[in-house]
């Protein structure tokens, strides 16, 4: 998937960047359900036991675990006997990246993963960073712009990979009621969890992020009709 990373800080290392797309050849190496020499994979293929896992994957399949708690079973990594923790993943690596930087002393920088994205500081405007929510109907088209500052903003839909979330409460049912949903939290591993779950919910999902504290969302459904909780329009440009 496209990665961006954008420091806005004076003169950065251009070891900053490279630690951070370290980190995420890291990532795909040890979760890519793709590779098969990845440990997710390995796992898979009954090849490493639970005992033998790394701190990493201990880590993300209780964080799976926890969400799917949360949401009421509408996180689920496992189908037919497989793992495929991809719904929290990729938020939560982001986060991870854009700590790297954190620690290294960045104040203002963006990363994007999959149109997934954190965000700290300002831009090189010194002004809130700007996001586009795409229309899913057209892709040339940003259909609303937002200031985000210190946050995550996270979207799961069908309009760019077709039907891969199903609803686990409903025998797998695939989703086809809504097609993009997009939800800004307190930071990109939140909002990403919690987008996938919502999604999974279809027309409902926008009432879940409703109710999540800190949470806000933008639902469009299969007729182009968009849906969004109270506290969204304060971030429209």
């Amino acid at each position: 998937m496209p990665i961006t990373v954008e420091i806005t800080d004076k003169n950065p290392s251009p070891d900053l960047f490279s630690l951070v797309y370290d980190y995420f050849i890291y990532i795909d190496n040890k979760f890519s359900v793709f590779k098969p020499t990845s440990e997710i994979s390995q796992i898979n293929l009954g090849k490493i036991k639970a005992a033998d896992y790394s701190p990493d994957m201990k880590t993300v399949l209780s964080l799976c675990q926890q969400t799917k708690i949360q949401s009421n079973g509408y996180f689920e990594i496992k189908r037919r006997g497989q793992l495929d923790p991809s719904g929290l993943v990729k938020g939560w690596a982001i986060y991870n990246a854009a700590q790297l930087l954190i620690q290294k002393g960045v104040k203002n920088c963006y990363i994007d993963a999959g149109g997934d994205i954190q965000i700290y500081g300002h831009n090189a405007e010194n002004k809130p960073w700007q996001v586009g929510i795409r229309n899913p109907f057209n892709f040339n088209e940003i259909i609303k712009v937002l200031q985000l500052s210190n946050q995550g903003i996270a979207t799961s839909g069908t309009y760019i990979r077709g039907q891969h979330v199903y609803n686990p409460q409903k025998s797998g049912q695939l989703i086809t009621d809504i097609v993009s949903l997009t939800v800004i939290g307190p930071n990109v591993y939140e909002a990403d969890r919690f987008a996938t779950p919502a999604f999974a919910m279809g027309v409902q999902g926008i009432d879940f992020i409703e109710q999540l504290p800190g949470f806000e969302g933008y639902q469009i459904d299969k007729n182009g009709q968009a849906t969004y909780t109270s506290g969204f329009s304060k971030f429209v440009v």
